[in-house]
């Protein structure tokens, strides 16, 4: 018999319950063997250690800072004083409709809280100016005129969009409009050709302008020739003679010198005239008297005895922003406040 049977015969169940404690007493007694036999991890523990504070920095620099002198309060009291507040006087208006109020009180503002500042027509040719020397931008670019209009009459009829053309009293192109006459007359023909016209002709002008051999800024035509041209409407479209822009009439050298140097605008948009009126290189009275003359023309075409037809003014350059223009000195005045 093995030695393993005969050990298997005298195990009972009694001693497999006696010999499980003695097993965890001995694993406890080796374990404490070997931590005696090493040397122990502890960290180094400085002795200074129980006598450490912690402070906040923050708090005891608060505490340590001196109290100002009196002397030197004084000062910034006075500091404060010369700073006056700027008042506005609101007496008589109301409270802006989408705003905060009607002008910003401090120098630093969102300007969406505000409406847009006017100015007069001078400072705003000043300002133009101003933003084109500061940014360094092209000093010949144009200056652009935005008149917003009021074309209601009475009930619910209203001005019709018009187009017109003005004798600026300076010239903003350089270069002299190219026109074409139609004319059956050898003698009209004759003036036109000597008053400065490109194109002299009859019916006959019709096929090379739908050919594309004659092109012009300008289509002007006697009364006799005009149900000839019925076959350019779609060709010229805006361009095609019209009584209304004054491109049909009789009176050739009058027709002539003012299409050749003359400035077109027209009405967008139903109430929107947008056009160049100046360059920012001409004079200040230069271009002051451009926006005068433009301004006259357009109200020509509303009858005195309605409100004006010119709402707003807007002047601007290629690079600048929009600037709003007082306009009420410069709508023209009737007859009976002139006297």
């Amino acid at each position: 018999m093995s030695l393993s049977r005969r050990l298997f015969r005298y195990v009972t169940p009694q001693s497999i319950n006696m010999a499980a404690p003695t097993r965890s007493l001995v694993r406890v007694l080796a374990g404490c063997q070997r931590l005696s036999l090493t040397a122990p991890c502890l960290p180094k523990v400085s002795h200074r250690a129980a006598q450490q504070t912690y402070v906040r920095t923050y708090a005891a620099a608060a505490a340590a800072a001196k109290p100002k002198s009196k002397a030197k309060k004084g000062e910034e009291e006075k500091d404060k004083k010369k700073g006056t507040p700027r008042v506005i006087d609101n007496t008589g208006r109301q409270k802006p409709v989408g705003y905060a109020a009607w002008e910003p009180v401090d120098d630093v503002y969102m300007l969406r809280f505000y409406p847009k500042p006017s100015h007069e027509v001078g400072a705003a040719v000043d300002l133009l100016k101003e933003f084109q020397r500061l940014e360094f931008t092209c000093p010949d670019q144009a200056v652009v005129l935005d008149l917003r209009l009021d074309m209601k009459l009475e009930k619910k009829k209203k001005v019709d969009p018009f187009v017109s053309t003005v004798q600026l009293p300076y010239q903003v192109k350089k270069e002299i409009n190219k026109i074409v006459l139609f004319t059956e007359n050898a003698e009209q023909a004759q003036l036109a050709l000597e008053n400065g016209a490109a194109h002299v002709g009859g019916a006959e002008l019709v096929q090379k302008i739908l050919d594309d051999e004659i092109q012009a800024d300008f289509y002007l035509t006697v009364p006799e020739v005009l149900p000839k041209l019925v076959p350019l409407k779609n060709k010229l479209r805006k361009k095609f003679p019209k009584s209304k822009r004054g491109t049909v009439g009789v009176n050739i050298p009058k027709m002539l010198n003012l299409f050749k140097t003359g400035h077109e605008y027209l009405v967008e948009r139903d109430n929107y005239i947008i056009t160049q009126i100046a360059t920012l290189d001409m004079s200040k009275e230069q271009i002051l008297a451009n926006i005068q003359a433009i301004i006259n023309d357009v109200c020509s075409h509303k009858p005195a005895n309605y409100s004006p037809i010119i709402d707003r003014i807007m002047l601007s350059s290629w690079t600048s922003e929009a600037l709003l223009i007082k306009h009420e000195d410069l709508l023209p005045k009737p007859k009976e406040e002139e006297l």
